[in-house]
């Protein structure tokens, strides 16, 4: 009986623990990423650099669905590994050494010029593919280490403690952007990013992750074959896949708003500051209201205000007068749909999956993430030609389709979990 109580106990301790390093990597984390916003820093920059909506697409191409594409070829590297902590951290140590770099690269910036522009989006490349490395094992250690009925738990907490680390650096962003003349003030922020990214993988030196059995190792035609038969036969991850690509764009809609905010009205880096405070309160708010009142595992409900969330989001743009106090509003907006967004594509995804399958999800989830590559790109071609409004009233209209998902997805976990 003591055996028996002895190994809850000890189960009980390592759920405590690897609870407390996703959260401390969580805080870390959202500290860092507010320093290389790509909603509202990184497309300043760009544009800052001499860059226009093309490249801007591009590079949120990259950043955004690009990112995700990266997965799948990740995916076949890090499946047969029996722990994933090791690949989890060396990714990380490769967005570090990027950022690093970025942040002394930028002391050169001043004026503006074409290499510039692609040195800018080269070091972002790698800094977002190797990303993509570490969310292959992050999501697999996720899914054997935190228990199912905990899951929605951490990620509610998660982005709750993630909102209040994000508020504090938009203070800081917003000083330092305000404060130090440019390029320095944007090199002072990715060496900071750099240095919290690099504290954060603590967390991850914590977590007590368990020996999987290696799977057989498979030659590509098997491993499309595999990719092809969860296509075929998971009707719950075909919709899954329907979502992020319809609604999911938003997340490669939200840069190009900096870029028409400047089209209104003149942005400086205090403004964008501000903008980076409203969109964190946000996210915040968001998270506040989340914790208040859910209290199951479901995410139907969360996904009908995705999709309303974040269709608004661009008609509210073009409609709030041209004025910064007005446009704040976008920001808040975008907040709100990005922390939907977060919670969703993680949440759902830990629950259509399997600890057999989740790393091989995981890969084609971001290799179906099709739109958010092509819509950057088409949408960074198209508003040359006829302008943001008809852009962004057509994403509207596209990110609408998401309702579909919303209700005829499955919301809980399979029995096999």
């Amino acid at each position: 009986m003591n055996t028996v109580q002895d190994a809850q106990h000890a189960t009980e301790r390592a759920q405590k623990r690897n609870f407390t390093g996703f959260l401390i990597h969580a805080l870390f984390l959202a500290l860092t990423l507010n320093f290389i916003d790509v909603n509202t820093v990184v497309p300043n920059l760009l544009a800052e650099a001499g860059g226009t909506a093309v490249h801007l697409g591009l590079l949120s191409g990259i950043m955004v669905g690009g990112t995700k594409f990266m997965q799948l070829v990740f995916a076949g590297m890090i499946v047969p590994l029996e722990r994933k902590r090791g690949a989890l951290l060396v990714g990380i140590y490769i967005r570090v050494a990027s950022l690093l770099l970025l942040g002394l690269f930028i002391r050169t910036l001043a004026g503006a010029s074409t290499w510039k522009i692609w040195a800018i989006i080269s070091v972002m490349t790698v800094f977002s593919f190797s990303g993509a490395y570490a969310n292959i094992a992050y999501t697999d250690i996720m899914g054997k280490v935190i228990v199912p009925e905990k899951r929605k738990r951490l990620l509610v907490v998660k982005q709750l403690i993630s909102s209040i680390g994000v508020i504090l650096s938009a203070l800081l962003v917003k000083v330092i952007l305000g404060n130090v003349a440019y390029p320095d003030n944007y090199s002072l922020l990715y060496l900071l990013a750099g240095t919290l990214l690099l504290l954060g993988t603590i967390g991850f030196w914590m977590i007590v992750e368990p020996v999987s059995q290696a799977p057989k190792r498979q030659n590509l035609r098997e491993k499309w074959s595999m990719f092809w038969s969860v296509l075929k036969y998971d009707g719950d991850f075909r919709k899954y896949l329907f979502l992020i690509n319809t609604t999911g764009i938003v997340a490669s809609l939200l840069p190009f708003l900096i870029l028409f905010g400047r089209t209104q009205f003149p942005v400086d880096g205090n403004l964008i500051g501000t903008f980076l405070l409203v969109q964190m309160a946000g996210s915040l708010g968001t998270n506040i209201l989340l914790n208040l009142f859910s209290t199951d595992q479901r995410y139907r409900s969360l996904i009908y205000v995705f999709v309303l969330v974040s269709l608004g989001t661009p008609l509210i743009a073009l409609l709030v007068p041209a004025h910064p106090l007005w446009y704040a509003l976008v920001f808040l907006f975008s907040g709100t749909s990005h922390t939907l967004n977060q919670i969703l594509s993680s949440g759902i995804l830990l629950e259509i999956s399997t600890n057999e399958n989740r790393a091989v999800y995981t890969g084609l989830s971001g290799a179906g993430s099709i739109m958010q590559v092509i819509y950057p790109l088409a949408a960074g071609a198209l508003i040359g030609i006829v302008g943001y409004s008809v852009v962004f009233i057509v994403s509207a209209l596209y990110m609408s389709l998401g309702l579909y998902s919303a209700r005829t997805i499955r919301c809980s976990a399979p029995v096999s979990s």
